[in-house]
């Protein structure tokens, strides 16, 4: 394909079965620059089933261009309605809160809910953590700039013991997809994606449980953590939130087709 240009790149993306071919073949072009080997060899990578982010190198989420690397768990757009619901939550007018990104992958929530909140005028404590070390690797790159340190461990116990009962928002992109429906999934995720940003356990719901039994003594009085879920698994995680003294809210957007449950400590 040496020397193509966008049209023939367009076709052979389509002949792969790339449903946005054209935005595509635009975004691999401009990585390609003026190199035409380089182009033959992403086009070529692409075709074989490489996750686009990857050979771009970032992933826009939320107007922002979030540094993404192979092996890492690609946020997706469904999830900018996870961070909506995170900082529509903030009461206007609060000054400084604390922030933690838990399973944070590439770092992407914590980074565009506290650019958002810094924006309207909030000091912003962010902490990151993760149990893939490629990912606090990936994470700690996005982050600098927020000087935001990323710990890798399992969950809460990656964080740093000053942190409990002050969390005032927890964002946790946990897995969500039952076991056996991991092989459904498409091939750009299960077969490039860790294994452990997919798969929830036998109801999709097994780290989740861990999050919430966490977040009841780790949020701050007032706290709230916000998780994705699949629609099926409202009444069971709002069973789990309730369980553990957090109340419970749904909120669904039929435009992202994203269902997030948040849990509020009682704040006295």
């Amino acid at each position: 394909m040496s020397g193509s240009g966008f049209p023939d790149v367009v076709v052979e993306l389509r002949r792969a079965g790339c449903v946005f071919a054209e935005d595509e073949a635009a975004l691999l072009i401009e990585a390609a620059g003026s190199d035409p080997a380089r182009l033959d060899a992403l086009v070529g990578q692409r075709v074989s089933g490489t996750p686009l982010e990857y050979l771009l190198g970032w992933v826009e989420f939320r107007g922002l261009r979030v540094g993404v690397r192979p092996g890492v768990f690609v946020p997706r757009r469904r999830t900018a309605f996870l961070v909506d619901q995170a900082v529509d939550g903030v009461a206007p007018g609060t000054t400084r809160l604390c922030v933690v990104d838990l399973c944070c992958g590439c770092g992407a929530l914590g980074l565009s809910a506290a650019t958002e909140l810094t924006a309207r005028g909030c000091e912003v404590e962010l902490v990151a953590a993760d149990i893939d070390p490629v990912a606090v690797a990936c994470a700690r790159e996005n982050l600098t700039p927020l000087s935001a340190p990323v710990f890798a461990g399992d969950l809460f116990d990656a964080l740093p013991g000053d942190l409990r009962g002050r969390i005032d928002l927890l964002l946790a992109n946990t897995p969500y997809v039952p076991s056996a429906r991991v092989a459904d999934l498409p091939p750009e995720a299960r077969e490039h994606e860790p294994l452990t940003a997919l798969d929830g356990g036998a109801d999709g719901l097994d780290v989740f449980r861990r999050v919430a039994q966490g977040a009841a003594v780790w949020l701050a009085p007032g706290g709230t953590v916000v998780v994705e879920t699949g629609a099926g698994q409202i009444d069971t995680a709002c069973s789990v939130l309730s369980a553990h003294g957090l109340e419970p809210r749904v909120a669904e957007s039929e435009e992202h087709y994203a269902t997030v449950v948040l849990g509020t400590r009682d704040p006295r």
